[in-house]
């Protein structure tokens, strides 16, 4: 057995999966090689997630419950409905889209002092050390980063402060080198000051001012008053194992209904095409559920855990055929995230996620400090009567939800990926392909998937399905009444997904997206 890895690493960015690696050889546990994977991987996938966005953490150790990290932030104490009294909603770009605090460094932060309980920690600097070469000396331009580069140049080129993800000017091409040494420059001050310097220190004022200059309502005294915290997971047991998965404000409740109703439906089906389409109508009625409950934790209006209920779950299969689809659309939630997952040679496991919303988040780039702010206010309501009316000190709904299971059969598995309104939809396309068809994770990640619901920029919430998937399962889910268009195969609009899973004589193996620039690494420590 001593040959067999015990350690491993998954990230959409290879970079980011071999820094995380790198820790873990160190000896670093599995939440100091996430925090220095989510550092490089805010330099390499800048478009995707960065210090100016938020953080999800499921943490695992051997025999005891996860335990969970909300590191999302609030809107700030001036973003009320009077300050867009103007607009008929928030908008989506600029100042004003603005409006939420980034909680993902306190999140580190936070997830760095259970790590310090385990085991004495690594310096700062050298978990932030990559990261920070990586952002001076410049990272290598992929298809990924080009094409959020030329779908968002119209709206995001003309300010100044976003020249430096552009060349010349002009948006990116794959290949080319992108140097970000503003954002170096920070990453280092982090590493001198501390993390907390972002909320408490010359970082924060920095930011105070920069946003307030581009016209957001964030102020110092948000900086200062905002905290990452530590929170109890929703779980639900099934046949297959026990699932854990973040509460409000994320969906993480709809990806454990739809695991929890799929358990409970798929002895109905015999064929690939009987499970594509029990899962997508198991999606409908999580994302029903989901609408109507998931919002600030101080306002849901349901205990989100009792969705979990048997009572519940079962009200849900009444409506559930397999022989026809219910008919859709109903309102979609966007975003763009990344997902990363680890396990360190102790059996410490992390599902990690983070983000700044739709690429290049709001398009405000901090010029002191090259950090991108995220748009997750936009999630918010101007409208009164929604369960997202905006108000200060709240949280907007989350599409992020990292996931994690214990299986029946002893496992451990950390898994998820990016995708927005795609996300509990991809969790339950490889938990059941691999757990309830046996199919290899890798495999069961790779193949053809769907998207039900719209992603941002599209109005469309139909059905949309990869051809490889179309070519053998198309028919009949036509038949059965879904309104269903396809796309082309290993398409980045079904997300990046990944998963890490830890064997009972502690093995470890890792599975990446061929849909992502990833790659998941294993090693013996």
């Amino acid at each position: 057995m001593t040959d067999k890895p015990n350690i491993a690493f998954t990230a959409p960015h290879f970079a980011a999966s071999q820094v995380g690696l790198n820790i873990l050889e160190k000896g670093g546990t599995a939440i100091e090689a996430m925090v220095a994977a989510a550092a490089s991987i805010a330099v390499e996938y800048p478009h995707m997630n960065g210090l100016g966005g938020d953080g999800f953490w499921l943490i695992s150790e051997p025999g005891k419950a996860p335990v969970g990290i909300d590191a999302s932030g609030v809107a700030a104490n001036g973003a009320t409905p009077d300050f867009y009294k103007n607009a008929d909603a928030i908008p989506s770009r600029g100042g004003k889209s603005a409006l939420t605090m980034a909680g993902a460094v306190a999140g580190w932060q936070k997830a760095l002092d259970i790590s310090h309980t385990w085991q004495q920690g690594l310096p700062l600097q050298t978990l932030l050390d990559t990261a920070i070469s990586q952002a001076n000396w410049g990272i290598e331009v992929t298809q990924s980063l080009v094409d959020a580069s030329n779908k968002t140049f119209d709206e995001l080129s003309k300010d100044d402060n976003f020249s430096q993800f552009l060349i010349k000017g002009n948006a990116l091409k794959k290949g080319k080198i992108l140097k970000l040494t503003t954002l170096s420059k920070t990453l280092q001050h982090l590493a001198d000051k501390g993390l907390n310097d972002f909320y408490k220190g010359e970082l924060a004022e920095m930011l105070a001012a920069d946003l307030e200059a581009a016209g957001s309502p964030i102020r110092i005294q948000d900086f200062h008053n905002y905290e990452a915290k530590t929170v109890e997971p929703l779980t639900v047991t099934t046949s297959k194992g026990k699932l854990y998965n973040l509460p409000a404000p994320t969906q993480g409740v709809a990806s454990l209904i739809i695991l929890a109703l799929y358990d409970k439906v798929q002895h109905l089906g015999k064929t690939d095409a009987d499970m594509v389409h029990l899962l997508i109508e198991c999606t409908k009625q999580a994302f029903i559920a989901r609408n109507k409950n998931v919002t600030d934790p101080s306002r849901t209006p349901t205990n989100l855990q009792a969705l979990l209920s048997d009572e519940v779950l079962d009200e849900m299969v009444s409506h559930i055929k397999v022989e026809s689809a219910q008919p859709w659309p109903h309102v979609a939630k966007p975003g763009d995230t990344i997902w990363m997952g680890c396990c360190d040679s102790e059996g410490r496991m992390v599902s990690y996620i983070q983000s700044l919303y739709w690429e290049f988040g709001s398009g405000v780039v901090s010029p002191q400090t090259g950090i991108v702010w995220n748009n997750r206010g936009t999630s918010f309501s101007l409208d009164p009567q929604s369960n997202q009316f905006l108000a200060p000190g709240l949280k907007p709904f989350h599409t992020l939800n990292p996931a994690f299971v214990e299986l029946s059969d002893g496992r451990r598995m950390s898994y998820g990926t990016m995708g927005g309104e795609g996300q509990p939809q991809t969790q339950a396309a490889l938990f059941a392909r691999h757990v309830y068809h046996q199919q290899p994770i890798a495999k069961a990640i790779s193949l053809g998937r769907w998207l039900l619901g719209r992603t941002w920029g599209d109005e469309s919430h139909n059905l949309k399905a990869e051809r490889d998937l179309v070519d053998y399962v198309g028919d009949s889910l036509l038949a059965r009444g879904h309104d269903m268009v396809t796309v082309a195969p290993c398409n980045e609009l079904m997300g990046h997904a990944g998963a890490i899973i830890r064997d009972t004589d502690g093995v470890v193996s890792g599975a990446s997206d061929p849909r992502s620039d990833g790659k998941a690494f294993t090693g013996r420590v």
